[in-house]
């Protein structure tokens, strides 16, 4: 019995790391748009669950500056793991007040910009994102930073169709 467990927590944690081991860092213009404009699926088993979870991880963070969700004081599993919440269960987030910090992306797709800061796991082998919408009238690339420039972005969640797909996104959001 012994030796059964110690094989399936060894596959399953080979499971794990097989999971990001298909990621590179060389992006092309869509997959990086893909990841920038995380497109939000029902992948929890059972949504409940995913809810409770978003739930308890954003009750235990303290609330700072107006900020209901900060995620530049969380170490980066945890902010990666909250980001994935926000993608499993986005009802619990929807008009809280987000702060992330992470590398700029912009991309193009289909005649549209999408401006995002993107999230890396602990090990930077996997990445998500969430796009941004500024707040006023600002010109790209001129109101700008760089793209891959380390931002900080605080903006009121929300989530908005295009085409089949949800995606969510930090409207009247500032660059701090």
């Amino acid at each position: 019995m012994k030796k059964f467990i110690f094989l399936l927590t060894v596959a399953l944690m080979l499971c794990s790391l097989a999971a990001c081991a298909g990621n590179t860092n060389s992006q092309t213009a869509s997959s990086a748009a893909s990841d920038t404009a995380s497109s939000v699926t029902d992948t929890a088993s059972d949504p409940t669950q995913a809810a409770s979870a978003a739930d308890s991880n954003t009750a235990d963070a303290p609330k700072t500056d107006g900020v209901d969700v900060d995620l530049t004081t969380m170490s980066s599993t945890m902010v990666y793991s909250e980001v994935l919440n926000m993608q499993q269960a986005p009802e619990q987030y929807l008009g809280k007040t987000v702060k992330m910090k992470g590398p700029f992306n912009v991309s193009e797709m289909g005649g549209n910009r999408y401006f995002a800061c993107l999230i890396k796991d602990a090990t930077a082998c996997c990445s998500t994102g969430i796009e941004f919408e500024l707040a006023g009238n600002y010109s790209y690339p001129d109101d700008y930073p760089k793209k891959d420039t380390e931002i900080t972005v605080i903006g009121t969640f929300t989530t908005y169709m295009e085409g089949n797909s949800k995606y969510l996104q930090l409207k009247n959001a500032q660059l701090v």
